[in-house]
C-alpha cells in the first residue's frame, strides 16, 4: 500500500502579516499619538482665542478631561461585558472619532468680546463643580469596582449616572440661550461692531501705508539711561525713537521691530527669546519626572510590596485630571487679580512634586498614596499653567506651533529619567539582589530549589532601594525646575502688570 503523496504547502506572501507584532503595535501607537496631537492642539488654539479673558480655566478644563478619558472609558466598556477585544478596539477607533467630526461642523471661532459675560465666572465655577463631583465619583466607582465586586446591574447604574455628570455641562448654553442676557448685550454688540468696522477699515488703510518698524529701543538704549529719573528716561528714549523715524525717512537706516512679550512671535522668534528655552527646560524637569513615575508606577508599587499595582494608576489618573483643573483654576486667580506671572503657580507645583519624589525615596508606610497624589497634581498642573502661561507671553497666533514644540519636553525628559536614570539604576539594584540570593541558595539547597529568580525572565527588584537613588535624583530635579520657574516669574512681572493692569482698574 502505498502512502498518499503529501500535499505542498503554498504561502502567498503578506508583507502585513510578515510584519512582527512589535511592529505593528508601533505603527498604531505612532497613528494615535499623533491623531491625539492635533485635536488636542485644535481645542486648544480654538478655545483660547474664543475665552482670551480665561485661559487658564479653558486650558485645565480640556487638558484635565483628556487625562480622565482612560477612566471614562474604561468604565463605560465595562458595561459592555464582551470578551472580544477587536469590538473594545474597534468601538475606541470610531466611537470618539465620530463625536469630534460632528462637532467640528458646530464649533466655531468667536470674537473674544462677545465672550465676555456677566455670567462667565458663574458657568465656570458650576463647570469645575461638576470635575470635582465627576473625579470623586470615579474614584468611588473604581473602588467599589474593585474591592466589593459588584453585580453586573449595579455596574450599568454606575455608568449611567456617569454619562448624565458627563453631559451636565451642556445646561450651561442651554440655559443662556433662554435667558435675557443676550438681550442685553445687544446694544452693546451693535456699538462694538460699528466700532470694529471703523477699526478695520483704519487698520486696513494702515496696511496700505508703508510701515516704519522700530528696533526693541528699551533693549538697545545706552546703559546711563537706567540711572535717570523715569521722565527723563523717557523723555530719551522718544529722542532716540523720533531720530530712527527720520532717517528710515530719509532711507539711511532700515528698521526692523522685534516682537515684544506678549506680541504675536512665530515659532523661529519664539526660539530667539531665553524666557522661551527656560519656560522648556522647567517643563522637561517637572514633567519628565512625573511621567517617568506614571510609567514606571507598577513597577514601584510592586517594590513596595503592593500586589495590585492597578489601583494607583487609576487614582493617578484621577490626581492628574484635579492637577489639570486646580492648576487652571488657581493660576487664573494669581494672574486675574494679583497680576502676577502665572509661573509662580508652577513653582509651588514642582516644589510639590519634589516632596513627592522624596516620598517615594524613603518608602515609609503608607507614603505610595500620599506620593502618587503629590505627583499626579502636580504633573497634571503643567499642563494647565504651561500652555496658558506660553499664550500669554508669545501671542495666540502661532500658538499651535508653540505647544507641539513645548510637549516635545514630555518624552524628552521621559527618555532621560526614565531611559537613562530610572533604567539604569532599577537593573543594577536587581542584580545585586539576584547575585546576593545566589550566594545565599549556595549555602542552602533547599532555597536553591525554591527560589524562583532563577526563572527565565527578566530581573525583578524588590524594597525600597529600587527607587531610591533615583527618586531622589528625580526630586533635585524637580528643585531645580521649580528655580527656573521662579527666574522666568522674576523676568515676566512686568509683561504681566502691562498686560493684566486693566483687569484690576
Amino acid at each position: 500500500m502505498a502512502w498518499p503523496a503529501r500535499k505542498r504547502l503554498t504561502r502567498r506572501f503578506d508583507p502585513w502579516r510578515d510584519v512582527d507584532q512589535a511592529t505593528k503595535m508601533c505603527v498604531v501607537i505612532f497613528v494615535g499619538t499623533n491623531g491625539q496631537t492635533y485635536f488636542i492642539t485644535a481645542s486648544l488654539v480654538t478655545t483660547i482665542q474664543n475665552f482670551p479673558k480665561s485661559r487658564g480655566p479653558t486650558v485645565g478644563i480640556l487638558k484635565g478631561f483628556m487625562g480622565l478619558t482612560s477612566a471614562i472609558l474604561t468604565q463605560a466598556f465595562a458595561v459592555m461585558h464582551t470578551p472580544d477585544h477587536a469590538t473594545l478596539i474597534f468601538m475606541i477607533a470610531v466611537g470618539p472619532s465620530l463625536v469630534a467630526i460632528g462637532l467640528m461642523f458646530v464649533i466655531r471661532p468667536v470674537g473674544g468680546h462677545r465672550q465676555v459675560r456677566p455670567s462667565d465666572k458663574n458657568s465656570f465655577m458650576f463647570i469645575y463643580a461638576v470635575c470635582l463631583l465627576l473625579a470623586s465619583y470615579l474614584v468611588g466607582a473604581m473602588l467599589i469596582q474593585d474591592f466589593l465586586e459588584p453585580s453586573y446591574d449595579v455596574v450599568v447604574f454606575l455608568t449611567v449616572i456617569l454619562f448624565i455628570l458627563l453631559i451636565s455641562p451642556i445646561a450651561i448654553p442651554v440655559v443662556l440661550s433662554f435667558t435675557a442676557e443676550k438681550a442685553e448685550h445687544t446694544i452693546e454688540e451693535a456699538l462694538l461692531s460699528e466700532s470694529l468696522a471703523g477699526e478695520a477699515s483704519t487698520s486696513q488703510e494702515k496696511e496700505d501705508e508703508p510701515e516704519v518698524f522700530l528696533s526693541e529701543v528699551e533693549e538697545e538704549k545706552p546703559k546711563d539711561t537706567d540711572t535717570l529719573p523715569p521722565s527723563e528716561r523717557r523723555k530719551r528714549i522718544a529722542e532716540l525713537q523720533a531720530k530712527l523715524v527720520q532717517a528710515a525717512a530719509r532711507g539711511g537706516v532700515r528698521i526692523k521691530r522685534r516682537p515684544h512679550r506678549g506680541d504675536n512671535f512665530t515659532l523661529m522668534q519664539a526660539f530667539l527669546k531665553a524666557d522661551f528655552w527656560i519656560i522648556w527646560l522647567s517643563l522637561l524637569l517637572g514633567s519628565g519626572s512625573g511621567l517617568t513615575v506614571i510609567d514606571n508606577l507598577g513597577q514601584m508599587s510592586q517594590a513596595s510590596g503592593f500586589k495590585n499595582a492597578h489601583i494607583f494608576v487609576s487614582l493617578m489618573s484621577i490626581w492628574n485630571f484635579l492637577g489639570r483643573v486646580g492648576g487652571g483654576y488657581f493660576s487664573e486667580i494669581i494672574v486675574r487679580e494679583r497680576t502676577y506671572p502665572r509661573h509662580i503657580a508652577l513653582t509651588f507645583a514642582q516644589i510639590v512634586m519634589a516632596a513627592g519624589h522624596f516620598l517615594f525615596a524613603m518608602a515609609w508606610p503608607g507614603t505610595m498614596y500620599i506620593a502618587s497624589l503629590l505627583v499626579g497634581l502636580a504633573y497634571g498642573a503643567h499642563w494647565a499653567i504651561v500652555p496658558a502661561a506660553v499664550s500669554e507671553l508669545f501671542g495666540v497666533k502661532h500658538f499651535g506651533a508653540m505647544y507641539n514644540f513645548l510637549i516635545l519636553a514630555n518624552p524628552t525628559g521621559s527618555f532621560i529619567f526614565s531611559g537613562l536614570i530610572v533604567s539604569n539604576i532599577y537593573d543594577y539594584e536587581a542584580e545585586k539582589q539576584a547575585h546576593q540570593h545566589q550566594m545565599s541558595a549556595l549555602l542552602s539547597p533547599q532555597l536553591l530549589r525554591t527560589m524562583s529568580f532563577l526563572a527565565d525572565g527578566p530581573l525583578k527588584c524588590e524594597g525600597p532601594s529600587c527607587f531610591f537613588v533615583s527618586s531622589l535624583i528625580m526630586s533635585v530635579f524637580c528643585v531645580i525646575g521649580a528655580g527656573l520657574s521662579l527666574l522666568v516669574v522674576h523676568r515676566t512681572k512686568r509683561v504681566y502688570a502691562r498686560l493684566y493692569s486693566s483687569v484690576r482698574t
